[in-house]
């Protein structure tokens, strides 16, 4: 069995990503992956099994990122504001500075027959029990945990995927964060 490379490894993801971008889910055979990524098609085969594996772990990978990013700072020591305004400001310079992955990871939420038999992902998992622990100190209202994260974080998609033409997108993220804590911190 050949040794597994990073650098192949990196370059097969990045082709994972593009072309899902480019051509869809449809749109991403092996041969073209392989193609891209600037190896063989047996190369893939060497680090993932299949295509539907290949694209759930990448998937899984990236989402964890996703979360990694967005908890790297967050404490449970923080005041409400605080921790609302340091999501809400790494979810959005996340987006902004990873289009193509966070893009990638977006499309994949919209394809349920590939995320199924994903494995549960750390990150929200660990974003829902500092969401829990809030809640049940008083400094968040007490409403589902999804309905946070909805008020969290769908605002800030459409912000940095559509800035508004008359706003800078900072001054709507400043009053998107305000809005927010208002909403829902007691």
């Amino acid at each position: 069995m050949r040794k597994k490379d990073d650098e192949k490894r990196n370059s097969i993801k990045r082709a994972v990503v593009n072309i899902i971008l480019e051509k869809g889910m449809n749109g991403a055979s092996i041969s073209k992956i392989a193609k891209t990524a600037g190896v063989s098609p047996a190369t893939v085969y060497i680090y993932y099994e299949n295509k539907d594996e290949m694209l759930r772990d990448i998937y899984n990978e990236y989402a964890e990122d996703i979360f990694s990013h967005l908890l790297q700072n967050l404490t449970i020591e923080m005041t409400g504001e605080q921790f609302i305004d340091s999501l809400v400001r790494e979810y959005y310079h996340y987006i902004t500075s990873n289009e193509e992955v966070f893009h990638f990871v977006e499309q994949f939420d919209f394809c349920p027959t590939l995320k199924r038999g994903c494995h549960s992902l750390s990150g929200p998992q660990k974003l829902d029990a500092m969401l829990e622990e809030y809640i049940r100190h008083g400094v968040i209202r007490d409403y589902d945990t999804g309905n946070i994260w909805g008020m969290l974080l769908y605002p800030i998609k459409a912000i940095a995927n559509k800035p508004c033409q008359f706003h800078s997108p900072e001054d709507q993220l400043d009053e998107m964060i305000m809005i927010i804590q208002k909403a829902l911190l007691e």
